[in-house]
């Protein structure tokens, strides 16, 4: 049985997912690829982990890293769960590039899919926003695409954790 539960963002609304025990989504409402995780019919329930999800975004909104991380369960695939792990370890107001993780990765079992591109695919994908930090990974050249919640909340998340954004930018699009 799926569970799921809102919280009220400074940046939107946002929709929360869980088996139960732990926490398997985490999306602002709209967003792309939102839902993915979720079974059909989903009840509507507070239970453990998301007041504990609550706790931590009430921090995380407030300026400060939650010293906890809600017990997570991603459902993904072996190689997508590499760059989560990666991503979970990109220090609070830091940013990574696509290619870093690549290289990451290519140090450990995935050498041949270990891609810029592929990981912009899994980092696309990532089912639990916010606290798998998606919105910290950049471009080589410092361009800020790729944030399925949307650019302009890509840059609040960035400037909420003092991150250093004078070097960023956003593409043209043509």
């Amino acid at each position: 049985m799926d569970y799921i539960h809102h919280f009220e963002s400074p940046l939107g609304g946002i929709t929360m997912a869980s088996d139960g025990e732990a926490l398997t989504g985490l999306w602002f409402d709209g967003q792309k690829h939102f839902g993915s995780t979720l079974s059909e019919n989903p009840e509507e329930k507070l239970i453990p982990v998301f007041e504990l999800t609550d706790k931590w975004l009430k921090i995380f909104f407030g300026g400060a890293l939650p010293c906890f991380t809600p017990p997570l369960s991603v459902k993904s695939t072996a190689f997508r769960k590499s760059v989560y792990k990666i991503l979970l370890s990109v220090p609070y107001g830091s940013t990574v590039t696509y290619g870093e993780i690549a290289k990451k990765l290519k140090e450990g079992n995935f050498a041949a899919k270990a891609s810029p591109r592929a990981v912009g695919n899994a980092v696309g994908h990532n089912p639990v926003s916010l606290i798998i930090p998606c919105h910290r990974v950049v471009g080589a050249d410092g361009n800020l695409t790729g944030y399925a919640g949307g650019l302009e909340r890509k840059i609040k998340l960035l400037s909420l954790e003092k991150a250093d954004t004078s070097k960023f930018f956003i593409p043209n699009k043509k």
